[in-house]
C-alpha cells in the first residue's frame, strides 16, 4: 500500500512591493522606452555639459579671460555647437517621439479599448498619461535648462551665439520647459486627431519646425522696445554692443524720422547733401537690451504654458465626450 504525501501550500511567501500599482504601473509600463530616454538625459545631459564646460573654463584660463582678450572674437567648437543644437531640437523630438504616439499608438494596436473597457474610465486614463509625461517631460526639460544656464551666463562674452538668437534664448531659463511641454501637447493633440502613429509624427514634426521658425520671429514682440537717440556722426553707444536691434533710423533736429539708409548714396558729396537738405542731425535706435531677456523669457514661457493648458483641457473634453 503506498501513500502519497501531499504538503499544504506555503502562506508565508512574500510577494515584492511595488513602487507603483494600478493605472499608473500600467502606463510607466507602457512607455517605459520614453521613459527611460528622458531619464537617460536628465542624468547624461547634465554630465556632458559640465564636461564642455571644463574644457571651455582650461581654455579660457590658459589664455588668462578675462583679463586678457580671446585670439578670436568669441569661443566656439564643435561640442558646445553639438550641445546647443541638441538642447534645440528637444522639443521637436517629445512632439514626434512621446507627443504623438502617446494616444494614437494605443489607437493602432488596440491598448485604448482593452484600456477603457475595464473598470477605468477613459478620462482617468488620459489624465495619468498627461501626469506622467508632462511629469517626465518637465524634469528632463528644467535640469538641462538649469545645468546649460549655469554654463552660458557668467561665460556669455565668449559664446558665439546672442542672447537673442533662438538658439541660446529657446534652452535658457523657463523657456527649455515651457517649449517641450507646449510641442509635446501638440503632438498628444495630433495624435488623438489623427489616430495613427505615422500621419501623426510627420504632421508633429511638421508643426514643430513652422512653430519654430515663427517663434524666433516673436521673440523681439516680448517686450517693450527702448529707443536711443545719438548724434549722427558718433560713435555708437557701448551699450548698444549687446542689444538686440529692432529698427534703425535717422532723425531730424524737429524730430522727423527717416529710414537709415535713406542718405546712403554713391558718393561722400551726395550723402552729405542728402543729410543737408533734410536736416539729419541724429542716429535714431530702437532696441531690447539683454537686462529684458529675464523678463522675456517669462512672458514667453506663460504664453507657451497658456497654450498647453489649452491643448490639455481640448484632449481631455474630447476624451471624456467621443471613443478613441
Amino acid at each position: 500500500m503506498s501513500t502519497t504525501r501531499t504538503e499544504a501550500p506555503r502562506t508565508d511567501a512574500t510577494t515584492r512591493p511595488r513602487l507603483l500599482r494600478g493605472l499608473s504601473w500600467l502606463v510607466a509600463r507602457q512607455h517605459r522606452g520614453a521613459l527611460f530616454s528622458l531619464l537617460g538625459a536628465t542624468v547624461l545631459g547634465p554630465i556632458w555639459i559640465v564636461y564642455e564646460r571644463s574644457r571651455m573654463k582650461d581654455v579660457l584660463d590658459a589664455v588668462g579671460w578675462p583679463g586678457k582678450d580671446l585670439p578670436t572674437p568669441s569661443f566656439d567648437s564643435d561640442g558646445v555647437s553639438l550641445i546647443i543644437s541638441a538642447l534645440g531640437a528637444l522639443p521637436l523630438l517629445l512632439a514626434v517621439f512621446v507627443g504623438a504616439p502617446l494616444v494614437s499608438g494605443d489607437k493602432e494596436n488596440g491598448t485604448a479599448q482593452l484600456v477603457t473597457t475595464q473598470s477605468v474610465t477613459r478620462l482617468r486614463w488620459m489624465v495619468t498619461k498627461f501626469a506622467w509625461v508632462y511629469g517626465s517631460v518637465l524634469v528632463t526639460a528644467v535640469v538641462l535648462s538649469a545645468v546649460f544656464t549655469w554654463w552660458w551666463k557668467p561665460l556669455r562674452p565668449v559664446f558665439s551665439y546672442d542672447w537673442s538668437s533662438g538658439s541660446v534664448f529657446n534652452i535658457t531659463g523657463p523657456v527649455l520647459p515651457a517649449l517641450c511641454l507646449f510641442l509635446t501637447a501638440v503632438g498628444i493633440t495630433l495624435g488623438v486627431l489623427v489616430r495613427r502613429v505615422l500621419p501623426a509624427m510627420a504632421i508633429a514634426l511638421f508643426f514643430s519646425w513652422f512653430f519654430g521658425v515663427f517663434w524666433e520671429r516673436m521673440i523681439s514682440s516680448l517686450a517693450a522696445t527702448r529707443t536711443l537717440v545719438y548724434p549722427l556722426e558718433a560713435d555708437m553707444p557701448a551699450r548698444l554692443d549687446d542689444a538686440l536691434e529692432v529698427d534703425r533710423w535717422i532723425g531730424s533736429a524737429d524730430g522727423e524720422l527717416y529710414g537709415w539708409g535713406m542718405c546712403a548714396k554713391a558718393t561722400e558729396k551726395a550723402s552729405d547733401a542728402c543729410v543737408e537738405k533734410y536736416g539729419i542731425v541724429n542716429n535714431v535706435y530702437e532696441y531690447l537690451g539683454f537686462d529684458q531677456m529675464a523678463g522675456m523669457q517669462w512672458t514667453g514661457a506663460g504664453l507657451l504654458l497658456a497654450g498647453t493648458a489649452v491643448l490639455t483641457a481640448l484632449v481631455l473634453w474630447r476624451v471624456s465626450r467621443r471613443p478613441l
